[in-house]
């Protein structure tokens, strides 16, 4: 097995930086170039972490929750807050120990975990830095099984045909969409979000699909407003009769600005939004949106990590893909 000196040696540094390089040591004064060379070569030596309590038995089990939000982030998105207290309670109903990793913080005694649950977006690096600390990682909202991780997933693609299905039937031509662009934690890579691509190939199919409908911001409540606000002013009378919002925070803010523009929903316009956060419920009028069932996959997440535990070395990669509802309220006709 490869240590830190051996490491050290091909890196040419000293064992101490490559330590606290490893141990992400932010305080550590090297160029980027150095700690990627470092990481780089722990991954081609396969080196892991010295391990605090590896044969724990089960009822000592100690996981670590990685988030890819830093807490403030967290508590302005409800989708990956719901999805973390899914995990924390079936761990405590396994009685296992829990740490909490926000994306701002140092991974500090990560290497005394028996395994990690990764919330979020991550980039191939990041997974490779993860991978340093144990070989038991499960990733919930993406889909890792490229890396040999199991992972949990909401069904993306069928909750949008869901959502335009119902704007069809209830005879919309003119669908519109505003969506977030996310990046890893790492803000090394761009994210392309499933659900725009099934929009965009489920309304061309049925040659509906018009790009001016369209907008990409963030997901947030103010990037909601402004798109909603500037798409008011540019289209006027030709602004789409549905929407769908890719979460209820992009929902909320494009609600305010239709209402300040004195655009009546569901009467003009109709929305659905995405995640169904308690908020959906209290705005008014309150939103139909699609119902992604979050603390259900932080429980899921957390059982396959668990099933690793069981069978070590025998579990194969697989992905849990959950069903989504769609939620009709009165934001929508």
């Amino acid at each position: 097995m490869a240590t830190i000196k051996d490491i050290a040696n091909i890196a040419g540094v000293s064992p101490a930086t490559v330590s606290r390089v490893l141990n992400h040591d932010k305080s550590m004064s090297v160029s980027d170039e150095t700690r990627q060379k470092i990481f780089d070569i722990a991954e081609e030596l396969e080196y892991k972490k010295t391990k605090r309590g590896s044969n724990r038995n089960s009822q000592n089990r100690r996981i670590a929750i990685v988030e890819w939000y830093t807490e403030e982030e967290e508590l302005d998105d409800l989708y990956y807050y719901a999805i973390r207290i899914g995990v924390e309670k079936k761990a405590q109903e396994l009685a296992y120990d829990v740490m909490r990793f926000f994306n701002n913080e140092e991974l500090n005694h990560l290497d005394q975990v028996d395994g990690i649950i990764a919330i979020g977006k991550f980039s191939t690096q990041k997974i490779k830095e993860l991978e340093l600390y144990t070989k038991h990682l499960v990733f919930i909202d993406s889909n890792t099984l490229a890396y040999g991780h199991s992972c949990v997933m909401a069904d993306f693609e069928n909750s949008v045909i869901a959502v335009l299905n119902h704007f069809l039937e209830k005879q919309h031509q003119q669908i519109g969409l505003l969506i977030g662009q996310e990046q890893t934690s790492d803000k090394t890579t761009t994210l392309s979000d499933p659900r725009l691509l099934a929009f965009k190939n489920y309304l061309t199919k049925k040659q509906l699909y018009q790009e001016k409908y369209v907008k990409i911001g963030n997901f947030s409540s103010e990037s909601g407003y402004s798109m909603m606000k500037e798409l008011i002013e540019n289209l006027g009378e030709q602004l789409p009769t549905a929407f769908f919002m890719a979460s209820d925070a992009l929902a909320v803010g494009a609600l305010r600005a239709l209402q300040e523009a004195d655009i009546s929903v569901p009467v003009r316009v109709s929305l659905i939004a995405f995640n169904d956060t308690s908020i959906a419920k209290y705005v008014y009028p309150p939103l139909s949106t699609v119902t992604v069932f979050t603390e259900e996959m932080g429980r899921q997440g957390l059982q396959l990590l668990h099933e690793e535990f069981q069978h070590p070395g025998s579990t194969i990669p697989r992905m849990v893909t959950l069903a989504t509802k769609l939620t009709l309220r009165k934001s929508s006709l």
